[in-house]
């Protein structure tokens, strides 16, 4: 059986980064600072790519900010539609 995928928070990912970072300055060998963190190799490079100067405090706000971009743009995308709805109605009635 494969191993069980695991989803982490942003937090989680820069906690786990940040732990990783204290292990190697140790002097941890990569493969067994990722075995003890429980995450592949591949993951640890894109969470470092995405993740990598974050404190947690930063990926909570990151992530507060693409939940209200994303609330902004489905309002745009509803205004924008309003707008064509009534411009359709008034070119009718003209």
């Amino acid at each position: 059986m494969g191993k069980k995928t695991i989803r982490h928070t942003a937090e989680q990912a820069v906690r786990k980064l940040r732990d990783a970072e204290v292990l190697l300055a140790q002097g941890k060998p990569l493969e067994l600072t990722l075995r003890e963190l429980e995450i592949s190799e591949p993951t640890y490079y894109r969470w470092k790519k995405q993740y990598g100067l974050m404190t947690s405090d930063d990926a909570k706000e990151f992530k507060r900010l693409k939940r209200e971009n994303a609330k902004l743009k489905q309002a745009l995308a509803e205004a924008v539609l309003d707008k064509t709805i009534l411009q359709d109605v008034l070119s009718r009635k003209a």
